[in-house]
């Protein structure tokens, strides 16, 4: 199977201004027979798309936008779309679209492509529909990520904070609790985990869940910084392993300290839940999206944009 270059798919977005997943697609549907990239095919191949349309806007940063969940019993999906300013992340029409697209992705099994593919109530696919809307807005859009939880028994449970409209706003995250409890008070109880999850940005849901590579980059630092003491060896790996478990309280959702109460951790608290309910709470896994995040925003420089301004 051939393999597109990363400076293929530059060249075709430097050319067209189409988004990098569409650029890719478009080089790999119209390969020569040979397996070589065909620029010009791909570029036709863009326009009957619709996607080189909106040339000039695909080059901006999108990073505002909305993260919207949808929630359905056992199941839960969360996306994030961008657009360019905070102002058009308020028009009727993306937030509209944006409502359905969460819809939609209950249907995808969490799986970007899927959503982009999957049909819109216009007839035409999301990723279709969401370029018609950049020519009707002005700015650059995407369908940025998508994640869904499901379990076979139990609720996910769901929450926005900072809501501009229900069920969207700039944090959205899901809860899976697997349970034979009543779902309305499992989702009660869900929610007030989900609302810790969102303020206390945990990376794992348990310590088997830390990323081995971040937790040796850790030990490493705590290391180096523990010999500085001068004490005996023993000693300084009682001290890093104490840090390590300080980490894991700080990092790891099961043992953080449960902002709701104050009082004990997550997994106290969904141990005490379960004696409550009188079923066994397992809390399955979770997802946090925060808007923007991990997006290179523009650096502008204020004076130089003055100048621009005075300069016509």
């Amino acid at each position: 199977m051939t393999t597109i270059s990363a400076s293929a798919v530059k060249e075709l977005r430097e050319m067209t201004g189409a988004g990098m997943m569409d650029c890719k697609k478009a080089l790999e549907a119209t390969l020569n027979g040979d397996g070589t990239v065909n620029m010009e095919a791909a570029v036709d191949w863009l326009r009957k798309k619709g996607l080189s349309n909106a040339a000039k806007k695909a080059g901006r940063i999108a990073a505002e936008g909305l993260v919207a969940i949808s929630t359905d019993g056992p199941k839960g999906a969360v996306i994030e779309v961008n657009i360019e300013t905070d102002f058009a992340a308020k028009n009727d029409k993306f937030v509209e679209f944006v409502r359905q697209a969460a819809d939609a992705a209950m249907h995808t099994a969490g799986d970007l492509d899927v959503l982009k593919n999957a049909p819109h109530a216009s007839g035409k696919s999301q990723a279709d529909a969401l370029t018609d809307l950049v020519a009707t807005i002005g700015e650059h859009m995407n369908i940025r990520r998508v994640a869904l939880l499901a379990v076979s028994q139990g609720v996910v449970a769901g929450y926005v904070h900072a809501a501009s409209v229900p069920g969207m706003g700039r944090i959205g995250v899901l809860v899976a609790l697997e349970s034979a409890a009543p779902a309305d008070a499992l989702a009660a109880f869900g929610k007030q985990i989900a609302m810790h999850i969102a303020a206390a940005r945990p990376e794992a849901l348990s310590r088997a869940d830390v990323d081995s590579s971040a937790l040796e980059r850790e030990r490493a630092v705590l290391t180096e910084q523990a010999k500085t003491s001068g004490k005996p060896d023993a000693v300084i790996a009682k001290m890093v392993e104490g840090r390590i478990n300080k980490f894991y309280e700080e990092t790891v959702l099961l043992e953080q300290s449960f902002v709701i109460t104050g009082e004990g951790t997550v997994q106290e608290a969904v141990d005490a839940k379960a004696k409550e309910l009188g079923a066994p709470i397992k809390l399955g896994g979770f997802v946090r999206f925060a808007l923007g995040e991990g997006i290179e925003r523009e650096e502008k420089d204020f004076a130089s944009e003055v100048q621009a301004a005075l300069a016509g």
